[in-house]
């Protein structure tokens, strides 16, 4: 794919959504960076409905640390692999607490010393958190780019790569989201919706449904 089309693609969906965000509730750095621990291989859906519970009590390192392990289950027991994110979250409180003044840092290797944060999750941090122009690439990304031709990559640090070098420098800080957004209601995984895609003479998807 050549620029022309990439600088397209990112257009339109810039002007079918000029202000992109996260589907994850939050109104902090902190909440923000607890429920996207709770997202990996969840739903950000099934994360709101226990955060909608358990921020109005506890949004604070010290208030989670009050509440136990134990607490905390009780909150995040509807998500996937929450014993293990549940000790992972009261570690991460227990640092914020002790080394950071009870603040998310605002740095990649700061925050991937934080159990349960890995580069993804950094990434997301940084873009939305803080403003940063980074790439969180999740499974909608990972099939965007590569379905449509304009970041082809056979693992994610590639299409990562890929995508930081190619994408227009003006388009950098919202097109996480723009691409997220995208493969999760337009370029879905079973049956993408090619017929209602407003960049579908622009992909190089060879295998469109009409």
């Amino acid at each position: 794919m050549n620029t022309q089309k990439r600088h397209e693609i990112f257009t339109r969906l810039s002007s079918l959504n000029p202000n992109p965000t996260t589907e994850l509730l939050y109104t902090t750095p902190f909440e923000l960076l607890i429920a996207v621990v709770l997202s990996a291989q969840s739903t950000d859906k099934g994360v709101n409905i226990a955060t909608r519970k358990l921020y109005p009590l506890a949004n604070t390192p010290e208030l989670i640390l009050q509440l136990g392990l134990e607490g905390l289950k009780q909150y995040i027991q509807t998500i996937g692999l929450y014993h293990s994110k549940a000790k992972h979250i009261m570690e991460t409180c227990r640092l914020l607490v002790e080394q950071h003044h009870s603040q998310v840092p605002n740095t990649r290797e700061e925050l991937e010393k934080l159990p349960g944060v890995g580069r993804k999750t950094a990434n997301v941090i940084l873009n939305t958190a803080f403003g940063h122009p980074t790439m969180a690439v999740d499974t909608h990304i990972f099939r965007v780019s590569n379905r449509t031709g304009l970041a082809p990559g056979k693992n994610v640090s590639e299409v990562e790569q890929k995508l930081l070098k190619f994408i227009d420098k003006k388009f950098l800080l919202n097109a996480h989201h723009w691409l997220i957004l995208h493969g999760r209601y337009t370029c879905k995984a079973r049956k993408p919706s090619c017929p209602e895609c407003i960049i579908r003479d622009l992909c190089e998807y060879k295998s469109k449904t009409q």
